[in-house]
């Protein structure tokens, strides 16, 4: 089956998407932090501090997923309930990041987290539950 290779290329997309994501975030906390920029009388360095630690924590998930996908690949095996709940929730942040991203940052972003929407479900729906092979019917007895 050609399910290895497409946890593996899932695993390694979200691997380089990890790092992209902490850096937008320290470019935005970069901004904010230079402009003194604040939203509704907050504190500016809250805000860089948020941004930063939601850049971290993004990153830190992606990282986690691309694991779990590259282990399911490595092991050509289902990624356990805990892993599975993982994938699921990476799909669907990518999901409503590209609604928000086709009227904000256009079609190319929307393409992108499409893209990486697939692997993730083609990687969920080609290690889907297993039925176990059936057992051959037992020939009646000839009288």
């Amino acid at each position: 089956m050609a399910r290895r290779p497409i946890a593996l290329v899932t695993a390694a997309v979200l691997l380089l998407e990890a790092p992209g994501i902490v850096a937008i975030n320290a470019v935005m906390a970069r901004f904010v932090e230079v402009q003194a920029m604040s939203l509704d009388g907050m504190d500016p360095d809250a805000m860089v501090t948020g941004t930063w630690a939601l850049g971290i924590g993004s990153g830190a998930a992606l990282v986690l997923c691309g694991l779990v996908a590259l282990v399911a690949g490595l092991r050509d095996r289902a990624p356990g309930r805990f892993g599975r709940a993982l994938l699921i929730g990476c799909a669907v942040v990518h999901g409503i990041l590209g609604a928000v991203a086709v009227g904000l940052l256009g079609w190319k972003a929307f393409a992108f987290l499409m893209l990486v929407l697939g692997l993730l479900v083609l990687t969920l729906v080609m290690y889907g539950k297993e039925t176990p092979a059936a057992e051959p019917a037992a020939e009646p007895a000839a009288a």
